[in-house]
């Protein structure tokens, strides 16, 4: 089979929706490149001449599309290809093939497959990046759209007691599964198939909460974090660019929330957020009681 790559540039604002769409369309995941290119896959030229036609024709009249064949590759391997170790405060994460995977006591050994997470997308590494900064010895967490089971297992690794990745897609669990076992973390790790939004309420209360996914999922995911959140915990969201950050600031203040710490990587923009205290919410002067 010859697969064919298609190159999709729309408007800044476009981005996040057409993204959803194609991934939806697709089944598979979408590279933003760093010019803000969109790339998605296809797996023969009709399908890739469909996909470019329905998303001109009715999704995205102004977007810019080029179709490119590629070269056969072998997929069960050819995940591999540009991954490289990544360090995080405290924590490496690197490919279970690479030598530095037994060099590190304080190592994630990561390989992706065919699920979104391995330390290369500046979303997850945003994610990461706080998750090594404000997780605690001890806590619970929840990881939702937990795809490779990076961030999960990262928590436990970092000290966490327990951590449950909820995941739609089944296959994406099965890898996190593996890369569980691989880290020697399945006893304090668990991935559940199904809709983070039913279930994270029935596994919660978590003191931290992660959420790497898109600003319109994160957003609809709000008041099933705060019922899921236990009282002084910290929810960590992520798969959002930069831009988005003043529109997901807003959500999260009505929701009840407050941005306690933020981080940007690769123009992907990551953001820890506390309960609002009793006063902030009333406007009340005075001392905050916050967590």
């Amino acid at each position: 089979m010859s697969w064919w790559a298609i190159d999709v540039r729309t408007a800044p604002e476009r981005r996040v929706g057409l993204t959803a769409w194609l991934v939806a369309r697709t089944g598979h995941a979408v590279e933003e490149q760093d010019d803000g290119t969109l790339v998605t896959f296809a797996p023969d030229e009709e399908s890739a001449e469909a996909l470019v036609a329905e998303l001109e024709g009715t999704v995205d009249r102004s977007a810019q599309t080029v179709r490119r064949q590629l070269d056969p590759v072998d997929w069960s391997v050819g995940w591999r290809h540009g991954l490289s170790p990544h360090r995080f405060g405290r924590l490496t994460v690197v490919p279970s093939w690479l030598p530095e995977a037994a060099t590190f006591d304080d190592t994630v050994i990561l390989d992706p497959e065919s699920a979104f997470g391995s330390g290369e997308h500046g979303s997850t590494r945003a994610a990461l990046t706080l998750l090594e900064q404000l997780v605690q010895p001890g806590q619970r967490v929840l990881d939702l759209g937990s795809g490779s089971g990076i961030l999960a297992i990262a928590a436990v690794k970092l000290g966490a007691a327990r951590a449950i990745g909820i995941e739609v897609d089944p296959e994406a669990n099965a890898v996190a599964t593996r890369n569980a076992e691989r880290n020697g973390v399945m006893g304090r790790v668990q991935f559940l198939d199904g809709d983070a939004g039913v279930l994270a309420p029935l596994v919660g209360p978590a003191e931290v909460i992660l959420s790497n996914i898109l600003r319109t999922a994160n957003t609809a995911l709000l008041p099933t974090i705060s019922e899921a959140l236990a009282p002084n915990g910290v929810a960590i969201f992520s798969g959002m660019e930069r831009d988005e950050a003043p529109e997901f600031r807003q959500a999260l203040e009505t929701a009840g929330f407050r941005p306690i710490q933020e981080t940007v990587d690769a123009g992907w923009w990551g953001v820890a957020a506390g309960r609002l205290g009793k006063m902030e919410k009333t406007g009340k002067t005075g001392k905050l009681l916050v967590p």
